[in-house]
């Protein structure tokens, strides 16, 4: 459909944050024509051509960018499912319903893009279509697809089970033919998963390069899921574009923060979201994300993703938020990371997380100014996707990550702290 001039409208407020580092616009505006941004700026030189336009006036409020998740899960977890006697016949469709579901309690937060870095079925792939072509509302979606893992690896119930170069090669192509947007790739064991070891590789320097080379030449960036310290140094020689965890877990359980590798990080360009689980031995008062004023000091770029439906809850983004201010981000960077370098880091730049003129009109009003306060983004006025308001659903208050170091099974201290036993006693029983 041709845009015309009618379609326009105007939205000014107390400040414009455009999502590019340092610049705020005072007494801003941002007129939209159809889907787009078709100008930004003070209200005072708005164009001519939109000064008879539909115009909505916040005082005292903010224009941002959409937030952007980087690291979510849609599906159904473990627990989930229609109460019949054969829950399994219904595991695809089910799973493509409670991905609607994650996906809107995102969109009501103010987020308009995210990242799905792991999905049954490829039901990311069936959703980011049906919001595409305007079945349902909600963010954009980036989509992984199943992640790729060794055969008993990280996750490996999802499926994209692989043990060579050759099914490497395979698995990517696959996921290229199914409409996956990213490549995701488990190169470390995780907590989720029994039997597998978080602080060992699972593949080698030679298979994450393959892998990076098949995705990017098919024109898909690489994630990767990384927890021990071993699995990161493998992926950044390997070129890989995005890190999820970094939790920095050594070959003995424990974790150790190792500078020169965040340098190499930092050097190569790689994002990183620091949606790790707590450090082991266990640092009492530790932020939800462990690693990320340490990462950040080394000019590592984070972005926020928090492992969303795995970890903790779509309603809990703007709890990560104020964790990243927490463990000593600056607040303007924290914005930055969750709108314009958030978008580039799932391969949107140009498209969104920026206030500009032929960027998407993926926007969010606040009243408040977030630079002074993280909490006023929970004071949502307005939000636009694509150009059009998007009515956000009534969202559960969030109290806090629970059982994150109680030694349950498939926690981090249970896990680390059996590894650390297991290695002790192997010192000590030397006869």
């Amino acid at each position: 459909m041709t845009e015309t001039v009618d379609q326009a409208r105007v939205i000014a407020a107390t400040r414009v944050i455009t999502g590019k580092p340092g610049e705020v616009i005072e007494d801003g505006a941002v007129a939209i024509r159809g889907t787009s941004i078709a100008w930004v700026g003070q209200r005072g030189e708005l164009p001519e051509e939109f000064q008879a336009v539909p115009l909505a006036e916040y005082p005292g409020g903010t224009i941002l960018p959409g937030l952007v998740e980087t690291h979510a899960h849609l599906g159904s977890r473990p627990g989930s499912g229609p109460r019949v006697p054969d829950v399994a016949r219904h595991d695809q469709s089910w799973n493509a319903l409670h991905s609607v579901h994650v996906l809107r309690q995102l969109g009501s937060i103010g987020i308009t893009s995210a990242q799905s870095l792991g999905s049954r079925f490829y039901t990311d792939v069936a959703v980011r279509e049906a919001v595409a072509q305007g079945l349902i509302d909600g963010p954009r979606i980036v989509a992984a697809g199943p992640m790729i893992t060794t055969t008993a690896g990280h996750d490996w119930k999802d499926g994209a089970e692989v043990d060579s170069i050759d099914d490497i090669r395979h698995a990517v192509r696959e996921h290229h033919k199914a409409g996956a947007d990213v490549i995701k790739a488990a190169v470390t064991g995780g907590f989720f998963t029994p039997g597998t070891a978080q602080w060992k590789a699972q593949f080698s320097v030679g298979e994450i390069k393959v892998l990076v080379e098949e995705a990017h030449r098919l024109g898909k960036h690489v994630a990767v899921h990384a927890h021990g310290t071993q699995g990161i140094e493998r992926a950044v020689e390997a070129g890989v574009d995005y890190i999820a965890h970094a939790t920095f877990i050594s070959d003995d359980g424990t974790t150790r923060f190792e500078p020169e590798l965040a340098d190499r990080i930092a050097r190569a360009g790689i994002y990183v979201d620091v949606a790790a689980p707590p450090s082991y031995p266990l640092v009492p008062g530790e932020t939800i994300a462990p690693r990320a004023y340490e990462l950040y000091s080394h000019g590592v770029r984070i972005v926020t993703g928090h492992d969303i439906g795995a970890v903790i809850p779509a309603h809990a983004y703007l709890f990560g938020l104020q964790q990243l201010e927490e463990a000593g981000i600056p607040r303007d960077e924290i914005l930055l990371a969750a709108t314009s370098r958030a978008a580039a880091a799932i391969g949107l730049a140009g498209i969104t997380g920026v206030i500009a003129p032929e960027y998407a009109a993926d926007l969010l009003v606040v009243t408040g100014n977030p630079l002074e306060d993280l909490h006023a983004l929970d004071h949502r006025e307005l939000i636009l996707m694509r150009g059009k308001q998007f009515v956000p659903e009534p969202l559960p208050e969030f109290v806090g990550r629970e059982g994150i170091a109680d030694g349950k099974p498939g926690s981090t201290e249970g896990e680390l702290a059996r590894r650390a036993r297991q290695l002790h006693f192997k010192e000590l029983q030397q006869w």
